[in-house]
């Protein structure tokens, strides 16, 4: 089966079946100057049963030969792939998001443009010294009582889903710090919507300077005042209630054009030379809508935009637009639970890198199940099931077709509380390392 997955992703897309082909990765190999002996576990069938793998859950490296029909040891298959560098991963990433470029031009353009959903997010991993030094836990953990835990960056095409880029970083890490790296992967005219974290006068200049676009909520701490003609204030905390930015226009009721100013204080995460390129003033557009929804958490959204002409992009637009970003919340749960991205189990710090690269290569190749059986199907591709399609793909052998895939029911309204209904286990947490747990019951059972 694992030297199968890229004959049955052929089938249906022929240009990423040649993608994931023995030839495209002794090619990259070679191409990073990698050279490897003639073995069971080579390059090709190393990549090949990691790609199996993941398919199946992050399954445990002691049943992979009985999937991939092979025989080797755990401990071979750990080495095999320890020994393949980190840029191979990511060149083969970056190969394969090359060759479904024309689906992410043609498909799901928003007003001509086409459109981008970034976020962040987080996993888990083993606990080892390498790991835990580069990534870090969260505070409050006694140590030797947690996991580190990473802080990580996707770029979704918001058309199809496809995730283009994702980054990891130490867990204490903003996605302002991550987010200019992931620029370079859109074209000039593209429109990226995020979140409120991302909505700084930084990140929209570096995106005006390459000719994109940015939909974000605005910051909490960003004043925002559609009356007309109001004051403002250059000073960040001079007059309370007052804006920094200049009132320019009116575009309607809770519609309007602002000018924004540089501040005095450099960010961090920016380069000192990308902060002085940057212009001192920034025309950008505030916008307001309610959510229809009923059991919103936030009823009243207010949208900070390059966007700046209303005709071409009314405020109504602008306020689905953003609605839609929610769809990568959905993609980042298919990634962390249903194909148990949540916690990975490589000990190294490269070892998780590349681990989440081959999570990406493969939740890619689902949507791309996902996006044929739409067009098969005639059904919209966010109603067509995530995980029947990974369940089609798991089993799929060459020359399957591909089979009608389940067709989730339309529920625009539909809310659902965060909340656990199974009870866990009442045991304590822990907090002391489990080898002195160990001494303190052995203790115990000698006095008793």
């Amino acid at each position: 089966m694992a030297l199968s997955l890229a004959e049955v992703v052929r089938q249906f897309k022929a240009d990423v079946g040649l993608a994931l082909s023995p030839a495209v990765i002794v090619r990259l190999c070679q191409s990073v100057g990698y050279e490897w002996r003639k073995r069971i576990l080579d390059p090709v069938t190393t990549i090949q049963v990691f790609l199996l793998q993941i398919l199946h859950g992050n399954t445990a490296c002691s049943g992979l030969p009985h999937l991939a029909g092979l025989s080797f040891t755990a401990a071979a298959y750990c080495a095999a792939r320890l020994r393949l560098p980190l840029t191979l991963f990511e060149d083969l990433l970056e190969f394969l998001t090359d060759a479904v470029t024309h689906e992410i031009d043609q498909t799901g353009r928003w007003c001509g443009h086409r459109t981008w959903l970034v976020d962040g997010s987080g996993f888990s991993m083993s606990d080892t010294p390498a790991l835990e030094a580069h990534f870090g836990q969260p505070g409050g953990q006694a140590p030797g009582c947690g996991f580190p835990v990473a802080r990580i960056l996707g770029l979704f095409h918001a058309g199809t889903g496809l995730l283009l880029r994702v980054l990891a970083a130490p867990l204490r890490t903003h996605d302002m710090a991550m987010v200019a790296r992931v620029h370079p992967e859109m074209e000039s005219g593209d429109v990226l919507v995020g979140d409120r974290g991302l909505a700084s006068y930084a990140h929209l200049a570096l995106l005006f300077q390459r000719g994109l676009h940015g939909v974000f909520r605005g910051h909490q701490k960003q004043i925002v005042n559609f009356r007309r003609g109001r004051q403002h204030t250059r000073q960040r905390n001079s007059r309370k209630g007052l804006p920094r930015s200049r009132w320019v226009r009116r575009l309607g009721r809770w519609d309007q054009l602002v000018e924004y100013t540089k501040p005095t204080s450099k960010p961090v995460w920016i380069d000192p030379a990308a902060w002085d390129a940057l212009p001192t003033t920034l025309l950008v557009r505030e916008t307001r809508y309610r959510t229809p929804q009923r059991g919103r958490r936030t009823r009243v959204i207010t949208l900070v935009t390059t966007l700046t002409d209303a005709a071409a992009y009314p405020a109504a637009d602008l306020a689905e637009l953003y609605q839609s970003r929610w769809r990568v919340e959905v993609n980042f749960r298919h990634l962390k639970t249903t194909l148990g991205m949540d916690v990975l189990h490589c000990r190294t710090v490269d070892g998780v890198t590349k681990e989440l690269l081959m999570f990406a290569i493969v939740y890619n190749l689902i949507r791309l199940v996902m996006l044929e059986a739409s067009r098969r199907q005639q059904a919209p591709l966010e109603r067509i099931s995530f995980v029947d399609a990974w369940r089609w793909l798991r089993t799929a052998q060459p020359g399957t077709p591909l089979p009608a895939l389940r067709v989730n029911p339309d529920r625009p309204d539909r809310i659902e509380p965060r909340v656990l209904k199974r009870r866990p286990k009442q045991y304590p947490l822990m907090t002391k390392p489990r080898a002195q747990l160990r001494k303190v019951l052995e203790r115990n059972n000698l006095a008793a």
